[in-house]
Formats: structure tokens, sequence, C-alpha cells
């Protein structure tokens, strides 16, 4: 792959990683009330985060395809977690005061984990590959 359709598929990916951060936002308030979803007593419909816990490592494993630089691989996790901050907490366009879509209850800081974690993983495991195939850079301490 040249250089500049990496530079096109790592911005594809940063652009999915946003779009994933703002669906994942958008709808992880589901309920079974009987609006969207069956009426089966209120309960919560956390599906966003099993997504944003497949779709994070993945995003990541994609980029660190292209480079073995770990910014690179990093990119599509950190552009998912500044977009989930901005439209999670923010709340671009919002009249009330209080924030409602990751401050309401236990599902927000469980969406924000169960991508985070994963994600981070998939970088570490980027950083171990770039540590296993460069010996004598990354040497153990207290050898000598």
């Amino acid at each position: 792959m040249t250089g500049s359709w990496r530079v096109v598929f790592l911005l594809l990916l940063c652009v999915e990683a946003a779009v994933l951060a703002v669906l994942e936002t958008m709808f992880l308030p589901l309920r079974f009330d009987g609006t969207l979803l069956p009426d089966l007593g209120d309960w919560p419909f956390p599906i966003m985060i099993l997504v944003a816990g497949v779709t994070t490592p993945l995003l990541v494993s994609w980029a660190a395809g292209m480079s073995q630089r770990v910014l690179t691989a990093a990119l599509p996790l950190l552009v998912w977690f500044f977009t989930l901050m901005v439209f999670g907490y923010l709340e671009p366009g919002s009249n009330s005061s209080t924030p409602v879509l990751l401050l309401q209850d236990w599902r927000g800081l469980l969406m924000l984990a169960a991508g985070a974690f994963p994600g981070a993983v998939a970088v570490g495991a980027v950083m171990a590959r770039n540590a296993a195939n460069r010996p004598g850079l990354y040497e153990p301490a207290g050898i000598q």
C-alpha cells in the first residue's frame, strides 16, 4: 500500500471511530419502555457497550496494520475517546445545564471502559510487537 493510500485509510478509520462514538453515545439510553423497543418493564438495553468493546480494538488493529508507529495505531482510539467526551459530556446543542447522555447512570462509565480498555490493550500489543521486532533497543532493566 502506498503512502497516500495509507493516509486516506487512516483518515477513514478516524472518521469511522468518530461516527461510532457519536452513534454509541446517542443509542446508549435505549430502554425497553415501549417507545422504540418493546415494553418490558423499562429495563435498559446497553447494546452500545458491546459495540464499543468490539469496534474500538478492531479499529486499532486495522490502523496498526498500516504502520509500526504507536501513534498510528492509537489514533482511532484517541479520536473515539475525544469524540465520546465531546458528545457525551459536553453535549453540544443541548438546552439543559446538566448532561444526560453519559452521566445518567452506570451505562456511561461502562461504555467508556468497554471501549477504552480493549483499545488500550490493542495499542499495548502494538508496542509489544514493536519491542519484539527490534531487539537491542528495548532491553529489560537490570541487564548490563
